[in-house]
């Protein structure tokens, strides 16, 4: 009987070096590759920067020498383009991107599985700490679940919201059984060459956080000077491009009113800061526009669920209830008012430790 093919997006980082090594102690038959994406950005403190880098791709090929599976660098330069392009058009837009989520839809899942078909792979895998859960619905068709991984710090079921059950039923997450100690654990047993190595905590095609040097590279005649007000229309100063700001960003607002202000508003038509106190921040409700529903059927218009509601990567789940609306949207009223609700975000519905659906937030309200 001939071993199930996968192919593995390794990154040269620990969890897909681990991904390719529990795989192959579970017999699978791995194909590793690395997705070169081309991205080089000025950095202020480290010179050039390049998104999944050579030094990335030659980890990524270590690990795969050590573990005796072939290795193959895909370019997909022409196609991360897209991400980028998209990234600056939602802060041009006033809104606040989130390209780990689209990259993930298009590239990781979108790409990769065309080439997984001309490898004759059976299924893809990563290094996400999510997991996928076969259920057999009883004569009626088999549904795949995606659930929250094991450790809860590392949980990165919001940023896969956008897959369909095709490409669940074809998707293995390794890690996702694991706590991230475990991972740490079993690469310092196999003394595999991520072991030491730390984890990004950035964009991955942004150094140093500064997505500000990005936009003045590809867009600098779209940012310019405007003004900041405040709720009431009061204006206390200029800031220097509304694409530099994000809904709840205290840091850097360049104005003193002796007390804290948060952005509460970007309007890129009339190129324009709204700042306030904490309590503007808060939102009852949420519109929230092109849903997909991983794990469900997509429910009739009019329904209403109750499901917890993730605003942002690192925010907790609120208790909401979502009501679907026609044209792929949803309207969500939050148990109690949540802060920063943020346009451009992703927001993903949970139900217990599985995602239901997510989509993408166009407006928060009172």
């Amino acid at each position: 009987m001939s071993k199930k093919r996968v192919l593995l997006a390794m990154s040269g980082g620990i969890d897909s070096s681990v991904s390719a090594y529990l795989l192959k102690r579970d017999g699978y038959d791995v194909v590793g590759v690395f997705m070169r994406n081309g991205a080089s950005f000025k950095s202020e403190h480290t010179g050039w920067h390049s998104c999944c880098s050579a030094e990335d791709a030659y980890d990524a090929r270590r690990t795969a020498d050590i573990l005796g599976i072939p290795f193959y660098i895909l370019n997909f330069e022409q196609e991360f383009n897209t991400i980028i392009n998209y990234f600056v058009s939602e802060y041009n837009r006033g809104r606040t991107p989130n390209p780990c989520v689209m990259c993930n839809k298009l590239l990781k899942f979108g790409k990769l599985f065309e080439y997984a078909n001309g490898l004759d792979a059976d299924t893809i895998a990563t290094g996400h700490y999510a997991r996928v859960e076969h259920l057999n619905t009883n004569g009626n068709g088999d549904r795949f679940l995606l659930k929250r991984g094991k450790d809860p710090s590392k949980d990165q079921s919001y940023a896969l919201f956008g897959l369909s059950q095709l490409q669940l039923a074809r998707t293995l997450f390794p890690v996702g059984n694991y706590l991230k100690q475990e991972v740490r654990e079993i690469a310092l047993r196999e003394n595999l060459p991520a072991k030491d190595k730390p984890e990004s905590q950035e964009i991955c095609f942004i150094p140093d956080d500064n997505y500000g040097r990005l936009l003045a590279e590809k867009v600098p005649e779209n940012i310019s000077e405007g003004i900041v007000r405040t709720m009431d229309g009061k204006v206390v100063g200029k800031h220097s491009g509304y694409q530099l700001f994000t809904i709840g960003q205290r840091k850097g607002l360049g104005i003193a009113l002796g007390k804290p202000a948060y952005v509460v508003d970007i309007n890129a038509e009339e190129n324009t800061v709204t700042i306030g106190d904490d309590k503007d921040l808060l939102r009852e409700i949420m519109l929230v526009r092109n849903v997909n529903w991983v794990s469900i059927e997509p429910p009739d218009i009019g329904t209403h669920i109750r499901a917890d509601s993730k605003i942002r990567y690192n925010h907790t789940a609120a208790q909401s209830e979502v009501e679907v609306l026609k044209g792929n949207s949803v309207l969500v009223q939050f148990a109690r008012p949540q802060r920063a609700v943020t346009p451009g975000q992703a927001a993903v519905f949970y139900q217990d430790d599985v995602v239901i659906g997510g989509g993408w937030i166009e407006k928060g309200d009172k």
